[in-house]
């Protein structure tokens, strides 16, 4: 066969989608696999999906790949509203399948990512210079269904809901166009997945919301995908020294791999972590950041901060029924205590930024995947991230 007869499987369903596209001018529901979550606490359970064809604005993405994150896992145990039976998963890639009526950010045959954060583009936050968290994003009110109110899945005829503006479990999704990008057709889908998340969230709170500074001092706890995203992002802006914590030492030799310069447990001391990490930086770091998603931890994350001038992020996703009890002396001295959603990131802007500097091996993506299973065995990825031995599991479809 001749080089132009050799068509990658990609490249053909590429190919595939046009033509489906075209042939089919009214598009169809889709019948698939999805992962749904019934009730909390439960296994997810494959089941046979129907996935409508997206209204106007809205685009059908064929999933190729998509993460497990500490996120969706909070939504099992209780921890993060959601409105139930739904579909999670928010930290996909994969390529348009159809789009609505109205859509121009998108085509057939793209390579995208799906946006937990979207960018409308259009309202105050998203025109601020500084801000993301767009106020179609919803998060104080999940409810779990596209900008109109209604949702695109259904299972055993009932309505299955939407999770973070993509539910990327599922073989065919459906998103509004402000929670989608196009990204470089050569992109890896099966690793860029994880731009949809974790690197985002973790490498953003270091470069773009600390704004860590070259022969600073930093302490992230937490070492999971997204605690690791920020060592990454830490070393990126030239920390000089960036301490790992975390009570499970199997994470500490990935850690100083992404650029940790020493690592410890809070397990083997006497005294809490934050003073422990005063007494070795000589009165506190320059930036830190909790990654756990743990009010004890978030508390620890800001103490061991500076107390004149130390910045602290928050960046893991607290119980939705827990409160902050703070002494403002913590702040009054001088520190810093941010939030941040996607690491600070304007969604649409910057993935695809990301995504090229993947590509051009400036951030080492590659060493967060630490599993890769096929779809029907999401149950196993999740046992993995339960049993402190997986970084982030990819799950191909």
């Amino acid at each position: 066969m001749s080089t132009a007869g050799k068509v990658s499987k990609e490249k053909k369903f590429t190919f595939d989608i046009f033509s489906h596209y075209t042939i089919n001018k009214y598009k169809n529901v889709i019948k698939c696999k999805a992962a749904v979550l019934w009730d909390l606490k439960k296994p997810f359970s494959i089941e046979e999906v129907e996935v409508a064809p997206p209204k106007a604005y809205e685009v059908r993405i064929k999933m190729v790949a998509t993460g497990i994150c500490g996120s969706d896992d909070h939504v099992v145990n209780g921890h993060f509203v959601a409105t139930l039976p739904a579909i999670l998963g928010h930290e996909g890639a994969g390529i348009v399948e159809s789009i609505g009526e109205g859509v121009t950010a998108v085509k057939p045959g793209d390579k995208v990512i799906p946006l937990c954060v979207p960018q409308c583009g259009e309202c105050i936050i998203c025109k601020h210079p500084e801000a993301n968290n767009c106020v179609k994003m919803g998060l104080t009110n999940p409810r779990g269904t596209m900008q109109d109110g209604t949702t695109r899945f259904t299972c055993k005829g009932k309505p299955i809901y939407h999770f973070a503006h993509t539910s990327t479990f599922s073989e065919y999704t459906v998103v509004d166009e402000i929670s989608v990008v196009k990204i470089d057709a050569a992109a890896p889908l099966e690793k860029v997945c994880l731009v949809g998340c974790a690197l985002s969230t973790g490498y953003g709170s270091a470069v773009k919301v600390a704004k860590v500074t070259p022969g600073s001092t930093c302490a992230v706890i937490g070492l999971g995908g997204v605690g690791l995203s920020a060592v990454i992002g830490c070393k990126a802006a030239g920390a000089a020294r960036i301490i790992g914590v975390d009570i499970n030492k199997d994470k500490f030799a990935k850690a100083k791999e992404l650029g940790a310069t020493e690592c410890i447990n809070p397990q083997n001391f006497q005294k809490p972590i934050h003073e422990v990490l005063k007494e070795m930086t000589g009165g506190g770091v320059d930036f830190s950041f909790e990654a756990v998603g743990q009010i004890d931890t978030m508390l620890q994350a800001l103490s061991c901060c500076h107390e004149a001038f130390g910045v602290s992020v928050i960046i893991g996703v607290p119980p939705s029924s827990e409160n902050l009890s703070v002494n403002p002396m913590l702040l009054l001295t001088g520190r810093t205590w941010k939030g941040a959603l996607f690491g600070g990131f304007k969604s649409k802007d910057s993935v695809p930024k990301l995504v090229a500097d993947i590509m051009a091996k400036k951030i080492p993506l590659d060493l967060l995947i630490t599993h890769a299973l096929p779809f029907e065995k999401i149950n196993e990825g999740f046992d993995l991230l339960h049993h402190g031995k997986s970084i982030r599991t990819v799950l191909k479809f």
